[in-house]
């Protein structure tokens, strides 16, 4: 029996997008005050920039190399976290929440694409498939949102 792919494909949407069994990337940073965007709380080792920007660089990671042979992956894992606890100004905090909207619209397209085959192993690969991408994304992102969360309430900003 085939399976029901356009319904997969939905599914995988719905998943990385969350607001299910977690919070939404947009609930988990809407109105963040700025002031507190680059704190690590008593006992956490990251702040809510940290943690954005290496949601962010580990989506562009995937995303390219899903797309292409020619990407070359930052060197783990220093390549995939902040330099620094804070952003340089708001404008770069606004900038990585614009890139991770940006790639993951870019990714759901690839996963609309009839012609993408969920279960083909990239050639470029280790056996890496496009679906288990999209379900990585969505176990990454889904454990780090988590951590912006806790970072929130440790900080007395989450209702």
């Amino acid at each position: 029996m085939m399976p029901d792919l356009p319904a997969l494909r939905e599914h995988i949407i719905e998943l990385l997008s969350g607001g299910q069994a977690h919070v939404s990337f947009d609930d988990a940073v809407k109105g963040f005050p700025p002031h507190l965007i680059g704190i690590r709380p008593e006992g956490a080792p990251h702040s809510a920039w940290e943690l954005v920007e290496h949601i962010r660089i580990a989506l562009e990671d995937i995303v390219a190399f899903s797309r292409s042979a020619d990407h070359q992956s930052p060197p783990w894992p220093k390549g995939y976290w902040s330099s620094s606890p804070s952003p340089k100004n708001e404008r770069d905090w606004q900038n990585s929440l614009s890139a991770i909207r940006e790639n993951m619209t870019a990714f759901e397209a690839l996963l609309n694409d009839p012609e993408q085959d969920l279960f083909r192993k990239l050639p470029w690969g280790e056996g890496q498939t496009l679906l288990r991408e999209a379900l990585l994304i969505s176990d990454h992102n889904a454990y780090h949102l988590g951590q912006l969360v806790l970072v929130r309430k440790l900080l007395g900003s989450w209702e």
